[in-house]
């Protein structure tokens, strides 16, 4: 065996350290260099939201404001003024007139005449009737003349006017207030039998 070609231990020492010392190296270059370039190739995360999808809604535009119309107040009217004159109670006067019955029909056989008597009509036995206040007022005055049908009783049972007294007012109030009077019946033979008066009734006023 040629010990003169042995290697030198130091020498192999020496390579052995180089090596380990280029690993060292190469690592702690990854570390630092490359592993760092290699993050900032790395794209950037992307962050994604969700967004709600904003409805573009054409609403319709709000109706114009009604018109102010300015209504004038209305014209100013004063009421008319009236003068109403009061006068003074009326005095009133009933004149009566009797009418006679018919006379009797006709008989084939002759007799004595019959004895027959009108009614009584007694203006004291009426109460006057009321003056219309309107009458009064609008100065309305008459004379009303009505025929009264007289009841074997003496009460009233018919009514009619025979004169108006120009006012439809005035002719009422007397005939529906004289109509409750109650006179005296006609008589025909000695019994009583119903008979048409007159009685004539004056509205007038006081002077």
């Amino acid at each position: 065996m040629d010990f003169a070609n042995r290697p030198d231990p130091g020498r192999r020492i020496i390579g052995i350290g180089a090596v380990v010392l280029f690993h060292v190296l190469l690592v702690w270059g990854l570390v630092n260099g490359l592993a760092r370039k290699a993050i900032e190739l790395l794209p950037a995360p992307i962050e994604t939201k969700i967004l709600d999808e904003v409805k573009n809604e054409e609403l319709p535009p709000p109706p114009p404001p009604p018109p102010q119309l300015d209504i004038p107040p209305p014209p100013f009217v004063p009421p008319p003024e009236i003068n109403i004159a009061s006068a003074p109670p009326p005095v009133n006067t009933i004149t009566t007139t009797t009418v006679a019955p018919p006379p009797s029909a006709p008989v084939a056989a002759p007799r004595a005449p019959s004895v027959s008597k009108a009614p009584v009509v007694k203006a004291k036995a009426c109460k006057e009737p009321d003056y219309p206040a309107v009458s009064e007022r609008l100065g309305e005055t008459g004379s009303v003349t009505l025929q009264l049908l007289v009841g074997v009783d003496g009460k009233v049972t018919d009514s009619k006017v025979e004169k108006s007294s120009g006012f439809d007012r005035l002719d009422k109030a007397a005939q529906q207030a004289l109509s409750r009077c109650k006179f005296e019946p006609g008589i025909v033979d000695g019994a009583p039998a119903p008979a048409w008066a007159q009685l004539k009734y004056t509205f007038r006023k006081q002077d």
